[in-house]
């Protein structure tokens, strides 16, 4: 039995998900997110963003790798932002771009939190 390929409309049906990765560069919590975030991918995000046992949390979402971000990803970014800034530390994103800047800058979120173009701009003091 042998297996046929799989056609580009068939890929554009097969579910999109998020992938979050955190690691820390120089004290500094970085979430790389990469995929789309939505109502359904958006609680993985939300916990990588908990900063409620930190003092003074310094954070940057990495968000060059994100392809799509609905009115979930824009709420739970403001949440982190409060909760950041009410613990004394500050929140970056580094790298939005096309439809997902475009959504930041709609709704003023990038008024808000600190957008840098670069990740190494958003690690930077």
């Amino acid at each position: 039995m042998s297996e046929e390929p799989v056609t580009d409309a068939e890929k554009t049906q097969q579910p999109r998900g998020l992938s979050v990765q955190v690691t820390v560069t120089d004290g500094i919590r970085v979430v790389t997110v990469v995929g789309e975030i939505d109502y359904h991918t958006g609680e993985q995000l939300r916990q990588a963003l908990d900063v409620c046992d930190t003092a003074r949390p310094r954070l940057v979402i990495d968000m060059r790798q994100v392809t799509f971000m609905d009115s979930s990803g824009i709420n739970i970014l403001i949440a982190a932002h409060q909760a950041i800034t009410e613990a004394g530390g500050w929140l970056r994103l580094a790298g939005p771009a096309g439809p997902v800047l475009r959504a930041l800058q709609i709704v003023g979120v990038d008024a808000l939190i600190d957008c840098r173009l670069t990740l190494r701009e958003a690690l930077s003091p």
